[in-house]
């Protein structure tokens, strides 16, 4: 039985809004996934995201397992209890470290050298289950291929069919073990490049391994938004209606509301919290640099227009000379700032969806974010 369940509310063309409802309770979509990529947001606790109003919170597989190892945090309560988050968690398989790391792949997984040591690490499919299923994620991911783009036709094809075979190897192992909490979802990659062939094919035939939901991979990572929002188009279509579909790694407003516009249901990226620890700061006009010399002596806040701590509290002065001198306090500020964006606008879209208004807000977006 789908641990998840789809609930939509309301629709706006292909967008769509409501909440998936889940072992653990549910959450709202159109949904963004801050990263605390060693179980951490950088700089924020799980109280802080409570605060902010995120509902699932997305953990690096690969590097937990690493330091301190999926079977500290299983003997720790798993992910939720030693993270101190109530919260939804999902964790991606290490997939995207084969186009981050670029590891040594075959047909039946991949060897890695570690980040912390250099040590030979290898994945396959049934491990990467197994590791999440001690890691105790709500939603793992199955081990895909993540080509770097541009990619050659034939490097294209390799990643759809590997990621195809390795997903129906997931789907076997994830059936039959032991070691996962029990309504743990698991989610197929549709992978393909900008190939849009090649993505319908790799949609239709992850499709039918029937997964509890659906990430999209091998999108935003280089390639034009034009190119990624018509290898989308292709997808989208063609995943169920009644499964979550998780459009990875894409974080950018412009990106966010677009990819909505074609059904995207949930999202992940750390460009947010990353932005904000170099100073550059997401607001209702725009981007501000903070560490520029015109905010030496600004009194006033980030965006005024922002309901934040960061903004109610702390002058752009300030925050840049936290900045400047390098006091980390800043990174938790800041980070709680972007956030506050973010989340905020998949507010403002589930609410455009509700209205039948979301062309409206995303034609604002546009002419804020791409000027």
């Amino acid at each position: 039985m789908n641990p998840l369940v789809v609930e939509v509310a309301a629709t706006d063309g292909a967008a769509r809004c409501g909440r998936v409802l889940t072992p653990r309770g549910s959450y709202q979509i159109p949904a963004f996934m801050p990263v605390g990529t060693r179980g951490s947001v950088k700089g924020l606790d799980s109280a802080d995201l409570e605060g902010l109003g995120a509902e699932v919170v997305l953990a690096n597989t690969y590097h937990l397992m690493l330091r301190p190892g999926a079977e500290v945090v299983a003997a720790l309560g798993g992910l939720h209890r030693f993270t101190g988050w109530t919260g939804h968690t999902l964790t991606d398989s290490g997939g995207f470290q084969v186009h981050s790391l670029r590891p040594k792949v075959d047909d039946d997984g991949v060897t890695f050298a570690s980040v912390y040591d250099g040590a030979a690490t290898r994945l396959t499919p049934e491990k990467a289950v197994e590791i999440q299923g001690l890691i105790g994620a709500d939603i793992q991911m199955v081990l895909d291929v993540c080509a770097s783009l541009p990619a050659t036709p034939e490097v294209l094809r390799l990643a759809v069919d590997r990621t195809t075979a390795w997903a129906a190897r997931a789907r076997a192992h994830h059936d039959r073990i032991e070691a996962r909490p029990e309504g743990q979802a698991l989610f197929g990659i549709v992978q393909g490049g900008t190939d849009v062939v090649l993505r319908s094919e790799s949609a239709t035939r992850t499709v039918e391994l029937e997964f509890d939901g659906y990430g999209i991979g091998g999108l935003s990572v280089g390639e034009p938004r034009a190119q990624m929002l018509e290898a989308l188009e292709a997808t989208v279509p063609l995943l169920p209606m009644d499964r979550p579909r998780y459009l990875m790694g894409v974080g950018d407003p412009v990106g966010l509301l677009e990819s909505i516009a074609l059904g995207v249901d949930q999202f992940d990226c750390v460009a947010p919290t990353r932005a904000a620890r170099h100073g550059s700061m997401w607001t209702s006009t725009g981007r501000v640099n903070l560490r520029n010399a015109q905010y030496a002596r600004d009194t006033g806040p980030v965006d005024p227009a922002c309901p934040c701590p960061t903004c109610a509290r702390w002058s752009r002065g300030y925050l840049r000379h936290l900045l400047a001198v390098g006091e980390p306090t800043a990174w938790r500020l800041l980070s709680i700032h972007n956030l506050t964006f973010v989340l905020g606008l998949m507010g403002e879209a589930r609410s455009a969806i509700a209205s039948g208004r979301l062309d409206d807000l995303r034609a604002r977006t546009a002419e804020i974010w791409d000027r």
